[in-house]
């Protein structure tokens, strides 16, 4: 049987390598190198990864008190532009696992999960970027003692919950594997996107 503790920590070795990748550039518009092979698994978290370290600092921007209000609504729609994506990368990566699981015989008693895989690795890619930029605020030189320490017991926090979560994601993977669990996926449903459902969008019409 695979060992989907290694298939976390590949994850998170990927997820590791956009967040680097983009702090070399460090800027919003730089275009995403992908190093892997075009639909492999690895090159869908790369994007997944790289996706969300650029709506990170755009949300960072957004917040700029200062900020020009035409500039805050093209980063706000971008942002929007972003969590489709996003979306649409958790799909692929459910798919992925779809595949993966579709010989499997299920059990009798099997039981759905809360959450399908790609969700829950959606959330272990932005623990990546929190650790990351809990880590550089915890090295920062410049800040007060005292707040490096709240710093520091806030990134002890994250990695034990990045321990806990991929722990989480190998057992239900491990019980897909076995037939224990099954997955559905239910294709997203966003209103606020679709002309004939947002009634703004319709009403203009």
């Amino acid at each position: 049987m695979q060992d989907y503790k290694d298939f976390c920590r590949r994850a998170i070795s990927v997820f590791n390598e956009a967040i680097e990748e983009y702090h070399v550039r460090d800027n919003v518009d730089a275009k995403v190198k992908n190093p892997y092979p075009f639909k492999s698994i690895e090159y869908y978290l790369y994007l997944k990864c790289w996706v969300d370290t650029i709506q990170w600092h755009l949300e960072d921007i957004i917040r700029n008190p200062n900020i020009d209000p035409e500039e805050a609504l093209m980063i706000k729609r971008r942002m929007d532009r972003c969590n489709q994506d996003r979306t649409d990368l958790v799909e692929l990566i459910d798919s992925y696992f779809l595949d993966l699981f579709s010989g499997v015989k299920v059990a009798p008693d099997a039981t759905i999960n809360t959450e399908s895989p790609g969700w829950a690795i959606d959330r272990l890619s932005i623990l990546q970027l929190k650790i990351y930029h809990m880590r550089v605020e915890a090295e920062r030189a410049g800040i007060p003692d005292e707040q490096r320490i709240t710093v520091r017991a806030k990134l002890s926090v994250l990695l034990q919950q990045n321990e806990d979560l991929s722990q989480a994601i190998s057992t239900l993977l491990e019980d897909m594997a076995e037939g224990r669990k099954y997955m559905k996926v239910y294709k997203q449903m966003k209103m606020y996107n679709d002309p004939t459902l947002n009634p703004i969008l319709y009403s203009q019409n």
